[in-house]
């Protein structure tokens, strides 16, 4: 058994974050001297070393990355644990009296459109839970690797057969949304513009869709995100092809087409610990995104066949 104590994980944690034992010990108000004790007896207790130190200071090792996710998460659960007994000792079972930051990583069209509603009708049920909200890229880990390295409690995420729910995360589909073609309005002939893309926009499996379109050209510009996209579009200076949540601001210059019946489409879904799942905040968030139908991501009079 690996007996550490709420101190050492946050002195962990606090390394990891500041990569350097003095920025540590200044934000936890301790001494480098008793930071760096606080590490070896850790390092000790654990059987591995933790942080490479160096001149630059202490880089985590991949023992240490796996070790600090945990002490964030070990750590939130004890804030949890607090809130969660508070509220039943408030006699209202704990339901109403939950309290406290709830933290939550989305990528951006998510963040922009689908969060928003939910989180307007939690904090009205549920006036004490206070939303944090980080835009998060989803590339690489994305979104869940927030949730896996204990800066998030959920993550809205893409999920499928390409990028499922992480090993040692539970979670579940919200919504399917379609790709369509997006393109400058009244343009006779969209497909023969030049291809405006951004990393975010496909899973691997769309990717293999697109390679199978002959009409579709490698990307000619790479914007930084959805945002970019719309508006170059919008300027006349390429087409795109888009998920549903990213058209759902589409500004004005824009006609977006339907893809056809073969067309790819996009699982959302949420990602949380299997711990977090039982909290009542995070179940209360899940309850809201799970009754949230995002009818149509886009105006009926604005799309065609």
């Amino acid at each position: 058994m690996t007996d550490l104590l709420p101190q050492e994980l946050r002195v962990i944690a606090a390394v990891a974050d500041a990569r350097g034992f003095s920025a540590a010990a200044r934000i936890l108000g301790m001494t480098q001297s008793a930071v760096s004790h606080s590490v070896r007896a850790s390092e000790r207790k654990v059987g591995a070393v933790l942080f490479e130190r160096g001149r630059l200071g202490a880089a985590p090792t991949a023992a240490g990355d796996v070790v600090a996710g945990h002490a964030r998460r070990i750590l939130r659960l004890l804030d949890v644990l607090g809130a969660e007994a508070r509220g039943v000792a408030a006699g209202a079972g704990g339901a109403d009296t939950v309290s406290g930051p709830l933290r939550i990583a989305a990528f951006r069209s998510a963040a922009l459109y689908l969060l928003p509603p939910a989180l307007e009708r939690l904090t009205a049920r549920h006036p004490g839970i206070e939303p944090v909200v980080r835009m998060v890229r989803e590339v690489g880990r994305g979104t869940a690797g927030e949730v896996l390295d204990g800066r998030a409690d959920l993550a809205v995420a893409t999920l499928g057969t390409t990028s499922p729910v992480p090993q040692g995360l539970v979670g579940g589909v919200l919504l399917e949304e379609e790709y369509s073609l997006v393109h400058p309005a009244g343009h006779a002939a969209p497909r023969t513009l030049p291809l405006v893309d951004w990393v975010e926009n496909c899973t691997s499996y769309t990717r293999d869709w697109w390679a199978a379109q002959e009409w579709i050209p490698r990307a000619t510009v790479e914007a930084e995100d959805d945002g970019a996209v719309l508006s170059m579009v919008s300027r006349g200076l390429g087409m795109a092809i888009m998920p549903g949540l990213s058209l759902y601001g589409a500004p004005a210059g824009t006609e977006i087409t339907a893809l056809g019946p073969d067309r790819p489409t996009r699982s959302i879904g949420y990602v949380t610990t299997p711990e977090q799942a039982r909290s009542l905040a995070v179940r209360a968030l899940i309850r809201e995104l799970r009754a949230e139908r995002v009818e149509s991501t886009v105006s009926d009079s604005r799309k065609s066949d």
